[in-house]
């Protein structure tokens, strides 16, 4: 069986680079589907409860930001497989 890398033209580093891609694209794609939920879900808590607006705004940046940490983790860990 002929070695992927030989056949592809790609080396160690182009893999390197592929996975880098598409991790990155991942950790993209996670972070917007999570805080587009929060946010679907604290204008429906607002909706229903108006007088509970600060709490829930409040709320919302806390898990927007927990999340924004996450995908930097995983941004960081492409750029280091990248530079590898």
């Amino acid at each position: 069986m002929a070695d992927v890398s030989v056949a592809t033209g790609l080396g160690n580093v182009g893999l390197g680079y592929l996975g880098a891609g598409i991790g990155a694209g991942l950790a993209v794609i996670g972070a917007g589907l999570g805080i587009g939920n929060i946010a679907a879900s604290a204008a429906e808590g607002t909706a229903r409860q108006p007088e509970a607006t600060s709490d829930i705004r409040t709320t919302m940046i806390i898990a927007a930001a927990l999340i924004e940490g996450v995908a930097l983790f995983g941004e960081v860990i492409c750029v280091l497989l990248a530079l590898k």
